[in-house]
């Protein structure tokens, strides 16, 4: 019988990556499947131009004009949605069994929001929390509560 192979997406919203693991006992493969890397430039780099500025609706006063959106979030979507594309072709391909999300909270909402149902239906388990920061010897200390390793 096939070991059943569980791909660990960890990520925030600036980077990524996936881990692999073959089946209880036998821990996460030390070599990464996949990376992500976001955009991370701060919003005045992103935000070219100075704001618009427009006219008091009563008096001679003008000020500036809040942006429509948050630059950041709308990075942060895109880098879920290129998170989820990659995942989704892989879960058409077989490429895994199942899937454990660990990601920063605001990060693994997005990913929901964008996860085929198909990659959905192999989620087994969700981790809120940011851990790209763990070296990737530390991880299984936190997955614990999530899947068995």
């Amino acid at each position: 019988m096939k070991a059943k192979t569980t791909w660990i997406l960890v990520a925030n919203g600036t980077h990524g990556f996936i881990a692999c693991n073959h089946g209880p006992g036998h821990g996460i493969d030390p070599k990464i499947e996949h990376e992500f890397q976001g955009p991370n430039a701060p919003n005045r780099e992103i935000m070219s131009d100075a704001p618009g500025r427009a006219f008091d609706s009563a008096g001679q006063g003008r000020h500036a004009m809040e942006p429509k959106t948050d630059p950041q979030q709308n990075n942060q979507r895109s880098f879920a949605r290129a998170i989820a594309a990659h995942i989704d072709s892989a879960a058409q391909q077989n490429d895994f069994d199942h899937l454990v999300l660990v990601a920063a909270p605001q990060m693994l909402g997005e990913l929901r929001k964008y996860l085929s149902s198909t990659a959905a239906a192999k989620v087994t388990g969700e981790l809120p929390k940011d851990l790209t920061h763990l070296p990737m010897d530390k991880l299984p200390d936190h997955l614990g509560a999530v899947m068995a390793l």
